[in-house]
């Protein structure tokens, strides 16, 4: 198997050098990664400005490709620019879980939409940050899951979330909103200001475990297939006749 890793915490997060050590017991692996953190960057790319690619060892025969721009535009590279021929595209691990509708901000999940697009399937895995420095040793269980089920000839692409403690796994669908932004003026006038984001958890608690977000803060690995089809197909079958 012939695996690509990437994430949207950069080069240097921590999870990185043991996500690549678990995947070369799967098989062959190459790793392309944005040079800094691009967190939030959801899927965007780089195409009116060159960027720069630099091979960068992270430890004694573990190397990887830093590019400098966002986490699409590392699976596109490494797909387009260098060429290669991928089975797998892991995305992750990443320090925070990304679940509900925040998957759309989430370049951890763009990875995978990127992969899709291009023919590519993958795996986007997050987990939260009180166990971030460990998760990688509950990829084991993960595996072991996707392997039982055969959960990748069902569906190429999947969004996983590893929660601190872990009850069982669930398979579940997105969520709502997890967090949303209130805005404080930093400084400046109504007319021209700076103005700063900050975040609060809009998450509503109830205990439908089918919904990401309840199975993974209620102790559940969540395991959700997910699609880049942005066409509402039952509207579509419903209004099809109606062409004029």
């Amino acid at each position: 198997m012939r695996i690509l890793i990437t994430n949207d915490d950069g080069l240097r997060a921590a999870g990185l050098v043991p996500l690549i050590k678990w995947c070369k017991k799967l098989g062959e692996v190459t790793v392309v990664v944005p040079k800094y953190e691009q967190s939030g960057k959801s899927h965007g790319i780089e195409f009116h400005n060159p960027w720069t690619v630099e091979e960068v060892e992270l430890e004694d025969g573990i190397t990887a490709i830093a590019v400098d721009s966002t986490t699409a535009d590392c699976v596109r590279y490494a797909i387009l620019g260098m060429g290669e021929k991928f089975d797998l595209i892991i995305s992750g691990i990443n320090r925070g879980l990304n679940i509900g509708s925040d998957i759309l901000y989430s370049g951890t999940a763009s990875a995978v939409f990127e992969g899709a697009r291009l023919g590519v399937k993958g795996i986007a895995v997050s987990t939260d940050p009180s166990v971030y420095d460990i998760a990688h040793e509950r990829l084991d269980m993960v595996y072991d899951f996707f392997v039982k089920h055969d959960l990748l000839s069902k569906c190429d692409l999947y969004n996983v979330n590893i929660p601190v403690e872990i009850k069982g796994i669930r398979i579940t669908r997105q969520g709502g909103p997890y967090y949303s932004d209130e805005f404080h003026t930093i400084s400046g006038s109504d007319k021209s200001k700076t103005v700063m984001a900050y975040g609060f958890s809009a998450y509503e608690e109830d205990h439908d475990y089918e919904i990401d977000t309840n199975a993974a803060l209620h102790g559940y690995l969540s395991v959700s297939p997910i699609t880049i089809i942005r066409t509402d197909l039952a509207v579509f079958e419903e209004l099809k006749g109606l062409n004029e």
